[in-house]
């Protein structure tokens, strides 16, 4: 069973994915989320140990919208996650707390972006940012970043970087991260030998920001799709694999910044390794949060709208 799933992936994900799904009924007025809780470990319910992260929880999510999913980026904030898909939308959800439920959420499409909203190629959203009223979008096939009015939804700047006009259409800007000093990170998803990693002296989104190029390197075979800040000023990256025999598999690694200098190939200390019998999919959205005094990760999936993926929240504790 594993191998035909991954084989009916490998024929539809990606690049040889639809432009958007095409379903027969119309959009809700009201767009609901349904969680469903998870184990873990599906041949020992009880485990919550993975390295150093502990489990605190997990949800299969689904709603009665057919735009809900894709989830390609993350971010969560006072008990609420914003996500964005990969075909452009905006999601918001509250975050569930435990025991299955269904809460009302939301499914928009940006009011502003590169190309056609209805497009796929032209608002596959990857990455994002969030600081203060201001939210950054790394758009993948247009290998574009943009800046948006938190509170309109509308774009206050945008610029396409010269340094990321070769990166492939479908390996774009996957993961972005902005420093405490006002710099940005930004990730190419590129192959499983690395990528390119960007280091903009400052807003991405303006162009003529100058940039300094380094490279990324996974975990071999792997491939960046997210990255979040720690609080001790290191980054935390996602890293995807999939194989035939394997399906997708994920794992987790800790990147040291200290040490940004143009030229120079980062690698980082892995710290979990997603695998069945972990519960596992295409996971592609991380978010840091802090809940009471205790460092909080958040990863998510994107289903690709496929019925034989699922779209996962997953909630870790970071205890060392």
């Amino acid at each position: 069973m594993r191998i035909l799933f991954a084989l009916f992936a490998w024929l539809t994900l990606a690049t040889f994915a639809p432009r958007r799904p095409h379903p027969p009924e119309p959009v809700p007025e009201v767009t609901f989320v349904r969680y469903e809780p998870v184990a873990l470990d599906v041949t020992d319910p009880g485990r919550t140990r993975l390295g150093p992260l502990h489990f605190l929880g997990g949800w299969r999510l689904s709603s009665n919208n057919w735009r809900f999913g894709g989830l390609s980026s993350l971010h969560v904030e006072g008990g609420e996650a914003l996500a964005f898909s990969d075909s452009g939308w905006r999601v918001r959800f509250p975050l569930p707390r435990g025991a299955a439920g269904t809460v009302r959420g939301e499914v928009a499409p940006l009011p502003q972006g590169p190309g056609r909203w209805e497009a796929k190629r032209d608002r596959d959203i990857e990455s994002m940012w969030v600081a203060g009223g201001s939210v950054w979008l790394g758009f993948e096939r247009r290998n574009a970043i943009w800046r948006f009015d938190r509170a309109t939804w509308r774009a206050t700047a945008h610029a396409a970087p010269p340094l990321m006009h070769s990166w492939p259409r479908n390996r774009g800007p996957e993961a972005m991260l902005r420093l405490p000093d006002g710099r940005f990170i930004i990730f190419e998803e590129g192959s499983g030998q690395g990528g390119d990693l960007l280091l903009f002296a400052g807003d991405p989104a303006v162009a003529g920001t100058p940039v300094a190029k380094l490279r990324y390197r996974p975990p071999p075979n792997y491939r960046a799709t997210d990255a979040a800040l720690l609080p001790d000023g290191r980054a935390l990256v996602l890293n995807r694999r999939w194989t035939v025999l394997q399906g997708f598999t994920a794992k987790l690694t800790v990147l040291a910044l200290d040490r940004l200098v143009p030229g120079t190939e980062l690698a980082g200390r892995e710290i979990a390794d997603f695998r069945a019998p972990l519960i596992v999919d295409n996971l592609e959205g991380l978010s840091v949060a802090r809940e009471g005094g205790r460092t909080i990760v958040w990863i998510t999936s994107d289903d690709n709208y496929l019925p034989l993926q699922e779209t996962l929240l997953l909630k870790f504790a970071l205890e060392r």
